[in-house]
């Protein structure tokens, strides 16, 4: 009869460049977790400060709707019931939240996935093309623009709500100088761009808009308001 054999186990060593490798990992999945606290919580303040706004912005827009960007927080509480709704959205973790909105009220929804600024669809595919607070992320505002005016039918709205650069010099200093972190903190976000002026340049046939202000830092005036193709 053989005897038993005992085999030892030997605890795996730490070294420290492992030690280090850890405790980097951990720290950036903290600060993403932090991250994604404080842009709730500013997208929270801001969703209950438009409302309002919101509900005269989207409440009368009919048909076949675009809209850019929904992010987090779909809107589909504020479209009347009969439109029928597409999206373009980078964010693929998104998907599910926005699909489930829709269903809840009854809003056909599709998502469409696009790169850039080219939007996916034919001229004059839409009754009315909707962006809330998305414009500040996409690469080429201006071009994005033409592709938006592009794909309206003749006599379709372009319904937006957005933060744009301040006006006045030290607010619009401080803009410009936290830009570089901002972006990276609000996921793309660009709190100095001058989106009203885009808009005004972009050749729809009648721009309307009201500026009004909300308490929060950094990204503020804004603009709500409709351009007409």
């Amino acid at each position: 009869m053989l005897g038993a054999c005992h085999l030892s186990r030997r605890t795996p060593r730490l070294y420290a460049h492992d030690i280090e490798g850890r405790r980097r990992v951990a720290m950036r999945s903290w600060c993403r977790d932090v991250q994604h606290r404080l842009l709730a919580r500013l997208d929270d303040a801001c969703e209950r400060a438009v409302a309002e706004r919101k509900r005269s912005l989207l409440g009368k827009l009919h048909g076949d709707v675009l809209e850019i960007g929904p992010g987090g927080y779909p809107s589909f509480g504020y479209f009347p019931r009969a439109v029928r709704w597409w999206g373009i959205e980078p964010n693929l973790n998104h998907y599910p939240s926005i699909l489930a909105a829709a269903a809840r009220v009854g809003i056909p929804a599709e998502i469409v996935a696009s790169s850039g600024c080219a939007l996916p669809f034919r001229d004059s595919s839409f009754d009315a093309v909707v962006s809330l607070f998305a414009l500040c992320t996409v690469p080429d505002p201006p071009v994005m623009l033409s592709e938006i005016r592009r794909v309206l039918r003749p006599g379709g709205v372009f319904a937006f709500m957005e933060h744009v650069a301040a006006s006045d010099f030290p607010t619009r200093m401080l803009q410009k100088a936290v830009r570089p972190i901002w972006i990276r903190f609000a996921e793309g976000c660009r709190p100095d761009c001058d989106t009203g002026s885009a808009i005004a340049a972009a050749g729809f046939t009648d721009v309307q808009f009201e500026s009004f202000h909300i308490a929060v830092p950094i990204i503020h005036p804004h603009l709500s308001g409709i351009a007409r193709k």
